[in-house]
C-alpha cells in the first residue's frame, strides 16, 4: 500500500475552522493535503471557484491584516461522490479537527461526523499502515472530545477497542480567540475587510492570538504537525477560567455597555466605572475561588497571573477596530511567537467592532 500524503481535514467552515484550524495546518507547512467538510452549497461553490484558495482577516493591535490559506479541497458529504473522497481523506489524515455549533451536530445529518470519523477510524485500526490520528474538538463544551468519543465508540465492537485507542486521540481545545462572521455591506466597506472569496458577500474576522490550549497526547512517539498549540494534561482549570472569567466578564460588559447606550464593545472602553467593574468581577469572583482551587497547578492561578490574564482579556475585549493594512500577510512564514496568557475554550464574539448584546 502506498503511503498516503499527509492530510488534515477539518468539520465544519466557519471562523474557528478557517481561521485557527485550516490556517495554523497550512501555515504550518507540514500537510500536503488540506481538507474541509462543509455542507453550505453556497460556501462550497465558493471556494471551489476560488480554487481553494480564501482569506481571513487577522486583528492585529496594530492593524487589520489579511492572510491567504491555499490549496484547501471542500467537500460537501451530503453529496454522495464528496462524501466518498471525505471518507478517503479521513483515513488518510493524521491530525482532525471539528469545528461545528455545538457538540449535537455529531451525530446529526447522514452521513454524520461521527458516522464517517467511524468508518475512517476503523479504517486505520485495520491497516497498519493508515496514519494514526489526532483528533481536536473545538465546540462549545467542556467535554466534547469525551463525547464524540463515546458516540465513535458505540459503533466499535468491543474487541477492536484497544487497538482503535492506539490509533486515534480526542482532545480538548481550550480557544481563546475571539472571531466573528460579517455579512453586513456597510461593514465590510467600513472596516474595509476581504471578503472570504472575491465577489463574496462573507468575510471572517479573528484576532491574531493563537495561544490554544490541547489536551496533552498520549499516542506513544506521535509528533503533532501544528506546532503552535500547547499541550496540558489536565485541561478542565483553563476551561473554568475561560468559563467563569473570559466568558462571564464579557456577558456583563456586554449587557451593561448596552445599557449605559454604547453601540459596540470598543465604545465601552473609556468608561472607567464600568471597566472597574468588570475588572473587580474578573478577581473578586472567578479570580479569588480559581487560585484557592488550582494554585499550585499553573502560574495562571497566582495574583499576578490571574491580574495580567484580566489585563489583557480586557484590553482585548474592547479593542478599537484597527485600520485595514494594504500588506498582505505571508501565512507560510508569518512569526508564531506568542506572548499572551492561557484564555480558553468557548468561542467569544469577534474582534473589532463587536455589538452590545440586548437588554435583559
Amino acid at each position: 500500500m502506498p503511503t498516503p500524503p499527509t492530510t488534515f481535514v477539518g468539520f465544519g467552515f466557519g471562523p474557528i475552522q478557517a481561521g485557527l484550524f485550516l490556517y495554523e495546518a497550512f501555515r504550518s507547512g507540514q500537510f500536503e493535503r488540506l481538507v474541509v467538510a462543509e455542507i453550505a452549497p453556497d460556501v462550497v461553490s465558493a471556494l471551489r471557484r476560488a480554487q481553494g484558495c480564501y482569506r481571513i482577516n487577522l486583528a492585529t493591535p496594530r492593524s487589520i491584516e489579511v492572510a491567504e490559506v491555499r490549496g484547501v479541497e471542500i467537500l460537501n458529504p451530503l453529496v454522495p461522490e464528496d462524501a466518498r473522497s471525505l471518507s478517503q481523506a479521513l483515513a488518510d489524515a493524521s491530525e482532525i479537527s471539528t469545528a461545528l455549533p455545538s457538540v449535537e451536530f455529531y451525530a446529526k445529518g447522514l452521513p454524520s461526523v461521527v458516522s464517517l470519523l467511524t468508518e475512517a477510524l476503523r479504517h486505520k485500526t485495520a491497516h497498519d499502515q493508515a496514519p494514526r490520528c489526532l483528533v481536536y474538538t473545538g465546540e462549545n463544551h467542556n467535554h466534547a472530545a469525551e463525547i464524540l468519543q463515546d458516540l465513535c465508540e458505540r459503533n466499535w465492537p468491543a474487541a477492536e477497542l484497544p487497538q482503535a485507542r492506539r490509533s486515534v486521540q480526542f482532545l480538548n481545545t481550550v480557544i481563546g480567540k475571539m472571531s466573528g462572521t460579517v455579512t453586513d455591506a456597510k461593514q465590510l466597506r467600513a472596516d474595509g475587510l476581504a471578503t472570504l472569496v472575491e465577489g463574496f458577500p462573507r468575510a471572517f474576522l479573528v484576532e491574531e492570538f493563537n495561544r490554544i490550549l490541547v489536551t496533552q497526547v498520549t499516542l506513544p512517539n506521535f509528533q503533532r504537525r501544528i506546532p503552535v498549540f500547547l499541550e496540558k494534561p489536565d485541561l478542565l482549570p483553563f476551561e473554568e477560567a475561560k468559563l467563569y472569567g473570559h466568558n462571564a466578564v464579557h456577558a456583563l460588559l456586554g449587557y451593561l455597555a448596552q445599557r449605559r447606550g454604547y453601540r459596540f464593545m470598543s465604545d465601552a472602553a473609556p468608561d472607567q466605572s464600568l471597566m472597574a467593574l468588570a475588572l473587580r468581577a474578573f478577581l473578586q469572583e472567578s479570580g479569588a475561588a480559581l487560585i484557592a482551587r488550582h494554585q499550585a497547578l499553573d502560574p495562571l492561578f497566582t495574583p499576578d497571573g490571574y491580574r495580567a490574564y484580566a489585563d489583557d482579556l480586557l484590553r482585548r475585549m474592547n479593542q478599537p477596530p484597527p485600520a485595514r493594512s494594504d500588506r498582505p500577510r505571508d501565512s507560510r512564514h508569518a512569526p508564531q511567537t506568542r506572548l499572551e496568557r492561557p484564555p480558553h475554550r468557548h468561542h467569544a464574539p469577534g474582534p473589532g467592532r463587536r455589538p452590545c448584546p440586548p437588554p435583559l
